[in-house]
């Protein structure tokens, strides 16, 4: 047995736990799935017949195997559980949104260094394999300097959900604080920081207490514009990648393949795992100096959410530098609190 595994506790066995974060880390040969907190049903031996179920993250933090706890429990609660987790000598791994304010994020950083402990942001979505063709064809140049990003996220939810911590105004709830860390993030963890920015919300489902609509416009200092939109009323998703340069366009619908796979039961060890639909192509167009326009489609590689696993592990195990840096967390954290 690995002898540098790093056992893990996550602090919720709802569907993060079960579709996001269990099956990889039971899969990672340097990880092994030791507790979760299940604090009514008890589920997770049904799958995991070796895990140990605790009823409070109490418990779970008192167990002194467990060297990393996943906190994938409500906004509210990511500063709290972040702190105990540090405080009991626990390396963290942070849901969106990494905590509901900037300043607790800098007291969690503060708290690490000091427990010499690390405390990271899961970003999943840096490893989807819609946002890796969008990387790829940036980086391939063929678009020219860029002048226009637009990014979405579109869903229809007409009704009011029965999650509390989402639908009432409790600090943290609403869509730009559910969907708007992963979307800032993409955006950051490509461009850097923006030199100024806008926010706009809106509410527009009947009833609603929270947020529904949610718009950030970044603007770097190469003139740059970046667009951001996530909605839940759009009954017809619009393409969730537009890129514009002086050379040529890329557009890219949503894939979210990972996700769905997960949802139908796929292992991230299935050589399917992580691709999309061969018709579901990204679009590049580019034009030549003599004007002739050329049209080509994007097949975009395979991706894996193992790899989120593989950077905590060496931020961890080998002190390498993890991808989503304290100082873009600080500055997706203060374009949500504008």
């Amino acid at each position: 047995m690995n002898k540098n595994v790093l056992k893990t506790g996550v602090f919720s066995f709802g569907m993060s736990g079960q579709i996001f974060h269990a099956p990889f880390i039971n899969e990672h040969p340097n990880f092994e799935l030791s507790a979760v907190v299940e604090r009514s049903s008890k589920k997770a031996h049904l799958t995991y017949p070796t895990i140990k179920s605790y009823d409070n993250i109490d418990e779970l933090l008192a167990d002194s195997e467990i060297e990393l706890v996943i906190i994938n429990t409500p906004n509210t609660t990511h500063f709290e559980f972040a702190l105990k987790a540090l405080q009991a000598n626990k390396h963290v791994l942070l849901e969106k949104p990494f905590t509901v304010k900037s300043s607790e994020a800098k007291k969690l950083f503060t708290a690490a260094k000091k427990y010499n402990r690390a405390v990271l942001a899961y970003q999943n979505r840096r490893y989807d394999s819609d946002f890796l063709s969008v990387k790829s064809v940036l980086d391939s140049g063929k678009l020219g300097q860029l002048v226009e990003f637009h990014l979405r996220y579109d869903r229809y939810k007409y009704d009011i959900g029965p999650k509390a911590t989402k639908e009432t105004p409790v600090p943290g709830s609403g869509l730009a604080y559910d969907l708007g860390p992963h979307l800032l993030d993409a955006v950051i963890s490509i461009f850097g920081i923006p030199q100024e920015w806008k926010k706009q919300l809106g509410k527009f489902r009947p009833n609603t207490q929270v947020d529904d609509y949610a718009h950030f416009h970044l603007i770097y200092p190469n003139g740059l514009q970046v667009f951001i939109t996530t909605s839940l009323l759009v009954t017809d998703p619009q393409p969730a990648f537009i890129l514009h340069g002086t050379k040529g366009s890329y557009i890219k619908q949503r894939a979210d393949v990972q996700e769905q796979q997960l949802q139908k039961g796929m292992k991230p060890s299935n050589s399917l795992f992580g691709l999309e639909d061969i018709n579901n192509k990204g679009v590049l167009t580019t034009i030549n100096d003599e004007g002739i326009k050329k049209q080509e489609n994007i097949v975009s590689e395979k991706s894996s959410y193992m790899q989120v696993f593989d950077d905590v592990y060496n931020t961890i195990r080998e002190g390498k530098p993890y991808p989503v840096t304290e100082a873009q967390i600080m500055q997706q954290l203060e374009i949500l609190e504008s």
